[in-house]
Parts: structure tokens; C-alpha cells; sequence
């Protein structure tokens, strides 16, 4: 879920920090810059882990700053694939689950990753599973919302789920205006998160922790 991760980067330090230890100051300001920010392929970070090395400091003209060359290791949060997490339902969509560890929210589970036979209850606005069906079954969507509704295990919002994480995915969607295409505006996409996890409620174990916890 976690990892170490070496970065090299170049810090100032302005002259109110001069007072303070070199080390001292720099560990503030790289836990500025990186904590709790999406570094693309590496993941959210968490804190800085240490300074595993910090030249000496030089003076740009311009800023009064001294500029530091530094090697450190930031721990980041970038579960591996096939890692089994627990988490919280956050949103509901008839596409899609978002999920949250509670410090990450962007977390999905979509349909194709529920447990197989699933359907969406407009009424209760959750997805349900009806685990009494053998898997190879392949009832219609009307068939699903037709069973008896004691026989649902529903997916609702702020259950604890254990999820799979399938993959993960790094986004750099361009900010701005919408742009013009001919002297015409083109609709703006919705942004995409810049890091995102693709996980998966179905197999033996995974969904809602009290559907396991009562089959025991």
C-alpha cells in the first residue's frame, strides 16, 4: 500500500528559515511541496521519510533564497495490483462505486467489477447481489429486480467493503477555458482526478465485510 520512493529535487530556502538547521528546514519545505500532492508515477504522498542527501546551498540572483540540491525518500501511497484493501462507500452510480481509505478518495469500482449476478435498485439507489445464484447463471436486469428483496446483499453508502485494486491510473488533463474549434466552443470534459485506482468487489472474500462476517 505504501512505498519508498528516491527524489531529487532543487529547494530554496529563504532567509527567515537561515535561523533554523539546514536539515531541519529543508524537511519542512519538501513536506510542503509533497505531502499530501499526486507525483505522477509515484503516487499521493504521504510524508518524507528522509534526506538522503543536501548539497550545499547557492544563491540565485534575484531571490535571496539559497538553493539546495536534495536526494530524499518520500513515502507514498500506491497500493500494488491484486493488493486487498478496506475501505468505505463514498458514492453511488448505476456505473460505478467510489470508495474511500478515508485520506484517498478517488477509488472506483465499476459495474463490470461487482460481484456476478448484480443489478442496480433505482429505489434504493444501491447495487445488490444475489448470492444464492450459482455465477454461471445470467439472469436480465428485470429478472434481477423481480427476486425477493430478503434475498438482496446490498452495496450501501458508508458500508466497509474489502476491494482487490486492479490497476491505477495517472491523469494530466490540461487546465483552462473551453477551446474553440472553428469559432466554435467545444463542451468541456469533466477532469479527471490526477491519480485514480481501479479496484474490484468480485470473489471469495470481497464486497461488504458483514456479508462474510455473517456466512461465518
Amino acid at each position: 500500500m505504501y512505498q519508498l520512493s528516491v527524489i531529487k529535487d532543487t529547494i530554496p530556502l529563504h532567509p527567515s528559515t537561515f535561523g533554523t538547521p539546514a536539515h531541519q528546514a529543508l524537511l519542512r519545505e519538501l513536506n510542503k511541496k509533497y505531502a499530501d500532492k499526486v507525483i505522477p508515477d509515484v503516487g499521493l504522498g504521504i510524508v518524507v521519510f528522509d534526506i538522503l542527501e543536501a548539497g550545499e546551498g547557492k544563491v540565485r540572483y534575484g531571490d535571496g533564497c539559497f538553493w539546495h540540491k536534495v536526494t530524499f525518500r518520500l513515502v507514498a501511497f500506491r497500493p500494488f495490483v491484486s493488493e486487498v484493501m478496506v475501505a468505505k462507500v463514498k458514492e453511488i452510480s448505476e456505473d460505478a462505486i467510489r470508495v474511500s481509505t478515508g485520506f484517498f478518495d478517488d477509488i472506483i469500482v465499476p459495474v463490470s467489477q461487482l460481484p456476478h449476478p448484480h443489478a442496480y435498485d433505482p429505489n434504493e439507489k444501491a447495487h445488490f447481489w444475489l448470492s444464492n445464484l450459482a455465477e454461471e447463471s445470467d439472469p436480465s436486469e428485470i429478472e434481477l429486480l423481480d427476486t425477493n428483496i430478503d434475498d438482496r446483499l446490498y452495496i450501501d453508502l458508508g458500508e466497509m467493503v474489502r476491494i482487490r485494486v486492479e490497476y491505477d491510473e495517472f491523469h494530466d488533463d490540461e487546465p483552462g477555458p473551453p477551446k474553440a474549434v472553428e469559432g466554435v466552443y467545444k463542451k468541456t470534459e469533466p477532469k479527471r482526478p490526477p491519480y485514480e485506482i481501479i479496484a474490484s468487489m468480485a470473489g471469495a472474500g470481497l464486497g461488504v465485510l458483514a456479508w462474510w462476517s455473517q456466512a461465518e
